[in-house]
């Protein structure tokens, strides 16, 4: 099993001494609302469904984790887990489907599958493998699908080219529980996967889109951090918004990447690049992101 930061290597800026081990991690649970929990370990947030119909799980984090993970769905129920979604395809969150996709139906979007079939080039650390059979999703769909389980909708929304090209919400009609994979990181700058197909540009356009339609009330489940919901959203979102204009305003003016960052952020975006992305690292991918936007638009038609 490789640990977290395989799944981050392709971010030189990170600092590594902040990366957890999977295997000394710890999974604890907490109620949401209505049918809804949140476990949280090392990785992506876990959402599950508990009723009637047995269990459905957002996301897994990693296979050495499975037996941890079980555990704590065991003091929720020890029904039968029927399905297992996937808001995207990074190691963090899909780590445990060959564990948990053995159990239940794994879903996710298209790219997610694509992705996880071809397996993933993680340069100096080498590559991860293609994923096993039962670790691929046996369901998918382009740009959304909805389950009805344990008395109510679970509605997955596809989020086209911001973390990914494969991201997914997960919403939970009856509990108002939304679940938004790492289109949410509580208080901190997000990883953008460049090439994976994400966009910085997309990832902003996608998180004001949510936070302009979120139900009144609504508990939010990020990819990492604490519950949240709509003013921590606020905040996540307009500090986005603040710094992708901030590096956009220097970039049209002609300066480098290099001086950008010796430039750096306001003061009060100190505490957002204390998490795994500090704020060279959000400064270099807003900056290539927005470099690949233009190199896009400037293209000659064939």
């Amino acid at each position: 099993m490789r640990s977290l930061l395989a799944v981050l290597v392709a971010i030189p800026s990170v600092a590594l001494a902040q990366l957890p081990d999977p295997a000394k991690g710890n999974v604890t649970s907490e109620p949401v609302a209505g049918n809804v929990h949140m476990l949280t370990g090392v990785g992506g947030n876990i959402g599950v469904s508990v009723g009637p119909d047995g269990l459905l799980i957002v996301d897994d984090q990693f296979e050495v984790l499975a037996p941890k993970i079980n555990k704590a769905i065991d003091k929720l129920s020890k029904a039968k887990i029927s399905y297992v979604l996937n808001t995207h395809y990074h190691f963090d969150h899909t780590g445990g489907n060959g564990v948990f996709g053995r159990e239940g139906r794994i879903v996710a979007q298209r790219e997610v599958r694509t992705r996880l079939v071809a397996g993933v080039d993680m340069g100096p650390m080498g590559k991860i493998p293609p994923a096993k059979k039962e670790a691929l999703p046996v369901i998918t769909y382009d740009t959304g699908m909805s389950l009805y389980f344990n008395g109510e909708e679970i509605r997955l929304t596809h989020l086209p080219a911001g973390h990914t090209d494969g991201d997914s919400m997960v919403y939970f009609v009856g509990s108002n529980v939304l679940h938004m994979g790492d289109h949410f990181f509580v208080g901190a700058f997000p990883f953008i996967d460049l090439n994976g197909g994400g966009s910085v540009e997309g990832y902003l356009a996608n998180v004001e889109k949510v936070l302009a339609t979120l139900p009144q009330g609504v508990k939010i489940i990020p990819g990492h951090g604490p519950l949240a919901g709509r003013a921590e959203l606020e905040s996540f979102v307009a500090a986005i918004r603040e710094s992708v204009s901030l590096v956009r305003a220097r970039r049209d003016a002609g300066k480098t990447l290099a001086q950008v960052k010796a430039e750096g952020l306001p003061e009060k975006f100190k505490p957002w690049g204390a998490g795994f992305i500090n704020q060279d690292t959000w400064l270099e991918t807003v900056f290539t992101s927005l470099e690949k936007g233009a190199k896009k638009v400037s293209a000659p038609t064939p």
